[in-house]
């Protein structure tokens, strides 16, 4: 009976552990970005602290999941910080339903599997049912040479995910063209042949400056660049952004948003041939406009809101 009860334990610990190892793997490829904005978004970073931020934690994933897989020191050790983990997840996921609602992916396991906040609430309560079982079934292996053991693993597991997904502040396009200074045919939205197709936007993008965004509905790229342009607006309402959509609006625009939160960005629809003779097909495509004209394109990788507030405020282009 002992001996089941600790094959139980054993058996338990590692699927956490693989919970772990899997959620931190999911986070980290193919993109790190959308679980780096949560931070920002929080208020704990800023966007040059946020990427060091996520590697951290998505280390610290992957350094309790292997002492878990190994059943290291459980219960005087690896339990008690793994259900602090998760406590914590817990209090962030509750403050964001509190904050935004129950909707969109809550990120925990990156783009793989979409959770909604509450489910990874429910996710995280049965884990830590999980990790209390497990206390009273078994203590762990102890290992000699301890701390030698633990520094080793713990810098091992915090190194991976800068070496797997390194953080590049010096990031600059090679995919975009190198044509600017042209003026962007806004005409086309401004006197549509086809009212239907083609909303006027309620803002003149013509007169003055303004980040435009083309962006479809659907493609999983302009949905994290809408994800980071929210948090851009919310730390600073009065940065002229505007978002021209693309996409089934009936169908889909409110999945956008519930994924997004972006409805705090100004929008207009435009489908057809006009959409892409604006915006070409290599979305999301990102213009700064001054006065009509196309001064600099960027992507969602290099889009940052130090750069747009300097050129905003001082007409400098970065």
């Amino acid at each position: 009976m002992q001996i089941a009860k600790k094959i139980l334990a054993i058996l338990i610990s590692i699927a956490l552990g693989l919970i772990f190892i899997y959620s931190g793997y999911t986070k980290l490829d193919p993109v790190i970005e959308t679980f780096e904005f949560t931070f920002v978004d929080i208020g704990v970073a800023n966007w040059y602290s946020a990427p060091i931020i996520a590697r951290l934690l998505i280390g610290l994933e992957f350094f309790l999941g292997f002492l878990l897989i190994i059943n290291y020191n459980l219960k005087k050790f690896t339990l008690p910080f793994t259900v602090g983990l998760l406590l914590f997840f817990i209090i962030y996921l509750s403050v964001q339903i509190a904050i935004s609602g129950n909707h969109g992916n809550c990120g925990c396991f990156g783009e793989h599997l979409k959770m909604t906040p509450l489910e990874a609430i429910i996710k995280n309560v049965i884990m830590i049912a999980g990790c209390v079982l497990v206390y009273f079934l078994f203590e762990g292996w102890k290992i000699k040479q301890n701390s030698m053991l633990l520094n080793f693993v713990a810098v091992s597991a915090l190194t991976v995910p800068f070496l797997v997904n390194p953080v590049d502040y010096a990031y600059t396009s090679n995919n975009l063209d190198e044509k600017v200074n042209y003026p962007l045919e806004l005409n086309l939205l401004y006197q549509p042949e086809d009212t239907v197709k083609v909303k006027v936007p309620s803002i003149d993008l013509r007169k003055g400056k303004h980040v435009v965004a083309f962006i479809s509905l659907t493609c999983p790229h302009c949905r994290i660049a809408s994800k980071k342009f929210r948090l851009i607006k919310k730390n600073n309402p009065e940065l002229p952004i505007y978002f021209v959509l693309n996409g089934e609006k009936e169908k889909k625009y409110k999945e956008f948003i519930d994924d997004t939160h972006a409805d705090n960005i100004p929008n207009s629809f435009c489908l057809g041939k006009t959409f892409v003779n604006l915006a070409g097909t290599d979305l999301p495509r990102i213009y700064y406009l001054d006065n009509g004209i196309v001064v600099k394109k960027v992507d969602y990788y290099e889009l940052n809101q130090y750069d747009i507030e300097d050129w905003i405020k001082t007409g400098v282009i970065k």
